[in-house]
């Protein structure tokens, strides 16, 4: 997953963070050091690399609003974890719709496909650190919620898509991130074993279920879900708040 000789060399890319118990302190000006045995990195797409948690709140309101309806507190939350399929039945389960998964998810698709394909652009550094990573010869794999029709045409557009080794979507799997089987995927597409793997989320869901799976993990502090902040901060074993420069 490494190159031969970068096996033997600590992995040290910029990145404001913080460390918590499980690793050793540091100041948050400084690099982060992946453990030395690290072959691969899981990215989750949505809210980690790119900057969409804005539209899928934007989508969430529309569509809800079409029906006469407000968008709950813990609503986007809740869905971030799923696939497509498990978004459509828990929305219609939870607001009692009359109406098809299937077209739901079309309406869905309809209203980011456009943002996707021509809008949405990476976080600040997030591209590097994916070139970097890239150089020192780690694999990069991508652990999504979002479909191919959403994550290939807005990675291309962002230039990283050939920097990934492989893909997969929870749509691939039988649960959502709540469980680790989608970072589980990855990894056996990647070829590497859980323990040579770190995946970096942005939802705690997504966090607790790859801890416990036994990955390395990095939490990435996105403002949409700064309630759980301080809980990522304690459950990952690196957490931070942007991919390089000066950091707040």
């Amino acid at each position: 997953m490494i190159c031969v000789t970068a096996l033997f060399k600590k992995i040290e890319i910029p990145v404001r963070m913080c460390y918590n118990n499980r690793s050793n302190k540091k100041g948050s000006d400084n690099l982060i050091n992946l453990p030395e045995n690290i072959r691969a990195v899981i990215f989750d797409l949505d809210g980690t690399l790119i900057i969409s948690s804005h539209v899928w709140g934007d989508i969430d309101r529309k569509f809800l609003s079409k029906r006469g309806l407000e968008v709950p507190e813990d609503y986007f939350k809740r869905i971030s974890c799923m696939n497509f399929n498990e978004g459509a039945v828990y929305t219609i389960e939870r607001f009692g719709l009359d109406e098809r998964p299937e077209d739901i998810i079309e309406e869905w698709f309809s209203m980011a496909r456009f943002e996707y394909e021509h809008n949405i652009k990476m976080k600040d550094g997030a591209a590097d650190y994916l070139r970097r990573l890239k150089s020192r010869g780690i694999k990069l794999g991508l652990a999504t919620a979002s479909s191919p029709q959403l994550y290939i045409p807005v990675l291309k557009n962002n230039g990283v898509y050939d920097l990934f080794d492989a893909f997969a979507s929870t749509e691939e799997v039988s649960r959502s991130k709540l469980h680790a089987d989608v970072y589980l995927y990855t990894a056996g597409k990647l070829g590497t074993a859980v323990r040579d793997c770190a995946v970096f989320e942005d939802v705690i869901e997504g966090i607790k279920s790859a801890s416990q799976a036994g990955f390395f993990t990095c939490a990435c502090l996105d403002d949409y879900y700064s309630c759980d902040h301080e809980q990522m901060k304690q459950l990952a074993d690196i957490s931070f708040t942007r991919y390089g420069g000066d950091g707040e």
